[in-house]
């Protein structure tokens, strides 16, 4: 009986291709959300490959992509058009990320080690360090990374992989070029770490709670100065 043989590993090519796309959904994707692109445009594929340096091939796997998220729709002979983003969106988005994270919170109040808290605090310090230096695209990997590790250290990796997954629509770029909202970031983690090293998961919660709530405001803000809605 012949053994099985093994699955051939994927091209390099194909996984680079695969970046590729998830890169420009996610520029594609936050252009939606923060109104660059405006409901009623039509994304044309060799326009957008040539402003992003890509070819025609990523371009359409992320808009087919963004298909399924329901942010843009195929017109045949016509192109790709951006639908409309409401502000029901954006409160659901917002709920959504909002009641994961919670939820994640109060497992890591409960479960977290001084060793992950104190790991928090080094994080949070990088991200200080970042704010303090106006860096936008450092801003953004050290907040990713504080809240990578929050989420890790409950224990809960299936829940986290989820509010991953809805994150995508939180546009990180227009909070990290904010320096307002990097001192407050920095504030709210320090009281965070704060309140975990009390075991207050009352805290924790609701301080998480009020991240969302601001990212949504703020956002929400953006959206009435572009006249998003009229």
């Amino acid at each position: 009986m012949n053994a099985p043989s093994r699955p051939r590993p994927r091209p390099r090519r194909a996984v680079r291709r695969e970046q590729l796309s998830d890169e420009v959904a996610a520029r594609l994707r936050a252009d939606i959300m923060t109104g660059v692109l405006r409901p009623g445009t039509f994304i044309r594929l060799d326009e957008t490959a040539a402003a992003l340096g890509v070819s025609i091939t990523p371009v359409r796997e992320a808009l087919r992509t963004l298909r399924g998220e329901g942010m843009v729709a195929l017109e045949p002979h016509r192109g790709h058009l951006v639908l409309p983003l409401t502000r029901d969106d954006i409160d659901d988005i917002f709920w959504l990320q909002a009641t994961i994270a919670q939820e994640l919170a109060a497992s890591a109040a409960e479960r977290i080690t001084e060793a992950e808290i104190d790991e928090l605090e080094r994080l949070n310090e990088e991200l200080a360090a970042a704010v303090e230096r106006h860096d936008p695209e450092e801003i953004a990997v050290a907040e990713f990374a504080f809240h990578r590790a929050f989420n890790r250290s409950t224990g809960r990796i299936k829940l986290a992989f989820f509010l991953l997954h809805v994150a995508r629509y939180l546009p990180g770029q227009i909070y990290a070029a904010n320096p307002e909202w990097g001192v407050a970031a920095v504030a709210a983690h320090r009281e965070t770490i704060a309140a975990l090293r009390r075991g207050d998961v009352d805290t924790v919660v609701r301080l998480t709670g009020g991240e969302f709530t601001d990212g949504a405001q703020r956002l929400i803000a953006l959206l009435n100065e572009t006249k998003l809605w009229g």
